[in-house]
């Protein structure tokens, strides 16, 4: 058996129908029944879709139906799991669809309620899509619940480009609407919200690297039991660019150092060929300097115009006056992520976040090597 179907397959989901008939021995869910032989070519949340549209069916888009069905099921323990994907789904859908106050106030309810049993992270989009306001005054109150898994959903329910869920556009233009949240939850005493917190200010730092600068700088100056490992997790995708403001945040502010021009094994590489390239690093300061010592590769992209990615090499710590020779190398194989293309490429060490001199080469072009 799939992972797929053991998560939501045939078994799972004629077993929710059961546990939903039992909760309303007045509806057969007859339509749920047969959405689950349907469910093979489906992927995970195609499969969620099915049987959310077939609950809807099964109650009439009846919202009050619904919500006295779903609270009713809840009084099962074993009413859990990710079948209760689709009931939340369902149960967001239906609130979305009556269109009041009222009805996304309790469709926001059943997500608190539902999300111990299952995270409803997938299932609250749909009611954040359709009023955000209304929806993160809700989740600001969770961030403040007694129960983990609130406080938990509070922060991955609203992360702007959570896998699996739909993205919500307004927090992806801007992210200030969650900064309480994430302020009130980034040293919970439960690991999982803590990383929750960490992944949803990594999602906004890949468009937002000042907000995402400036949150974490506020948290190490409130402090907390486990900022540290909080910041870290939030500012993976900054660090891996090299990004100033958050290396400084880690440790690494801009050092005083002298990069020698860089050395490269070639100035023309074939296709699919790789270049060996070298350059001494030295503290020219008057204290030890921590380093995360990076090389930014330039290249040409499809259309011709210049990209840029950066690329770890090492971390050094150099007394005042110390050197280090560092010597590393790029290989320009094609690979499923990446290909490279015929053109001018340049290489560039960069030190806690700041580039330094760069050195050219291209890579030539197939055709011409067959010549």
């Amino acid at each position: 058996m799939s992972m797929t179907d053991e998560l939501l397959g045939e078994r799972s989901v004629t077993q929710l129908a059961e546990m939903l008939v039992a909760a309303d021995p007045g509806s057969s869910f007859a339509t749920t029944r047969q959405a689950a032989s349907q469910l093979e070519s489906l992927t995970l949340s195609e499969r969620a879709r099915a049987v959310a549209r077939a609950i809807l069916r099964d109650v009439s888009d009846d919202r009050d139906h619904l919500s006295r069905v779903v609270r009713s099921a809840l009084q099962n323990d074993e009413f859990e799991g990710w079948v209760l994907w689709p009931v939340g789904l369902a149960a967001s859908w239906s609130a979305v669809g009556a269109g009041s106050t009222a009805a996304f106030d309790n469709g926001m309810d059943l997500m608190r309620e539902l999300t111990p049993r299952m995270t409803s992270e997938f299932a609250i989009r749909p009611l954040l899509l359709h009023d955000l306001e209304r929806g993160i005054s809700h989740m600001r109150e969770w961030s403040n619940d007694p129960n983990w898994h609130v406080r938990r959903l509070a922060s991955e329910g609203s992360r702007p480009l959570l896998p699996w869920g739909e993205r919500l556009p307004l927090l992806v233009q801007d992210p200030a609407p969650t900064r309480p949240i994430l302020d009130a939850l980034y040293d919970d005493p439960e690991e999982s919200v803590r990383r929750s917190v960490a992944n949803h200010l990594n999602d906004h730092s890949r468009a937002h690297p000042e907000f995402t600068v400036s949150l974490v700088r506020g948290w190490q100056d409130q402090g907390g039991t486990h900022v540290e490992r909080t910041s870290r997790h939030a500012l993976r995708t900054l660090v891996k660019r090299g990004d100033v403001g958050a290396l400084a945040l880690l440790g690494f502010p801009p050092a005083q150092v002298r990069v020698s021009p860089i050395h490269l094994s070639a100035t023309a590489v074939p296709p699919g060929g790789a270049v060996r390239f070298g350059a001494e690093v030295t503290n020219t300061g008057d204290d030890p300097a921590n380093l995360v010592i990076d090389y930014v590769l330039s290249f040409p992209d499809s259309r011709g115009r210049e990209r840029s990615k950066v690329f770890k090499i090492t971390q050094r710590e150099l007394k005042p006056g110390e050197s280090t020779r560092l010597e590393t190398g790029h290989s320009f194989k094609a690979i499923t992520t990446r290909k490279y293309y015929p053109g001018n490429y340049a290489i560039a060490l960069q030190v806690n976040g700041v580039p330094h001199e760069r050195a050219e080469f291209t890579i030539t072009d197939e055709t011409s090597e067959e010549k």
